[in-house]
Formats: C-alpha cells, structure tokens, sequence
C-alpha cells in the first residue's frame, strides 16, 4: 500500500512490516490524513511481531501528522502484542524531539537512530 502526493510519501512494505515516511507531511487537518490512517491501520491488522516506521527522510511533520502518528502508536501499545521499532535521523533536529515523546506513550518503542 503507497500513499504519494506532490510533498511526501508514505508506503508500507508487508514483507519487513516496515513503514517508510519520506518528504514533507502537512495536510490541511487531520482529516486529510485520512488515507495516512487507513494505512497505519493496515499495517496493525497484519499483526506482526514487529512494526518498524522509518522517518529517516520525513522532513517535516505538522501537528496534525503528529496527532495521527502518536494515535497509531497509542494503537501499537494497546495491541501488546507487537512491538515498534522507530528509525530516525539525528540530521533532523525535530526527529529526536517526537521519538522521545512517542516513547513517553509506549515506554517499550525501540529508537535506531542514523
């Protein structure tokens, strides 16, 4: 499953359980974030053992993505029977930021960090 748009890009790989977010997120409303959430929801439903979520090349995030970002990872928690994996960049400063707080919401989030 792929989302892409002019300014960012978002797929899903089932095979690695892997979630790739690349270029710059900032939708109107976190209802534009609609398709975004529908497949964060799939990748849950496949149940792994482990979901990774790559923002190494997300640029920029807004507040919206966030909110639905930290929900799936709410989600994540919830479902204790998968464990999440978060690569980040340290080349982006916000990066280290979000991480931190998205492991305030699942203290078991493992950070890998390039």
């Amino acid at each position: 499953m792929k989302i892409e748009t002019s300014d960012h890009k978002i797929w899903y790989e089932p095979a690695t359980a892997t979630l790739y977010f690349k270029g710059v997120m900032r939708e109107a409303g976190i209802a534009d974030y609609k398709p975004t959430e529908e497949l964060l929801q799939q990748a849950l439903a496949d149940d792994p053992g482990t979901i990774t979520m790559n923002i190494r090349k997300l640029e920029f995030l807004n507040s919206s993505g966030t909110s639905v970002l930290s929900r799936f990872i709410i989600g994540v928690r919830k479902k204790k029977t998968i464990e999440l994996v978060v690569q980040g960049s340290k080349t982006i400063p916000w990066h280290e930021k979000i991480v931190r707080n998205w492991q305030r919401l699942m203290p078991a989030l493992t950070q890998q960090w390039e």
